[in-house]
């Protein structure tokens, strides 16, 4: 699980196949695709929006409120 400044934004590696669909839907460039898995490489830029969650085929992604919740 990786935490971010506002959101808590949790990776579940072991469901990623790595396709790479929520890398081009996040418009903050957060995410990019390490050794064939989803990477968080920039944690600050997240503004919460969910597309991430949203268009993961595998349900990997799972994007929770604020992270002091």
């Amino acid at each position: 699980m990786a935490t971010i400044s506002k959101f808590k934004l949790e990776i579940n590696n072991d469901w990623c196949k790595g396709c790479g669909i929520c890398v081009a839907f996040c418009p903050k460039n957060v995410l990019s695709i390490n050794d064939g898995k989803v990477f968080i490489q920039n944690v600050n830029n997240c503004i919460g929006c969910g597309q991430c969650e949203l268009r993961c085929p595998d349900y990997a992604i799972f994007l929770g409120g604020k992270n002091n919740e």
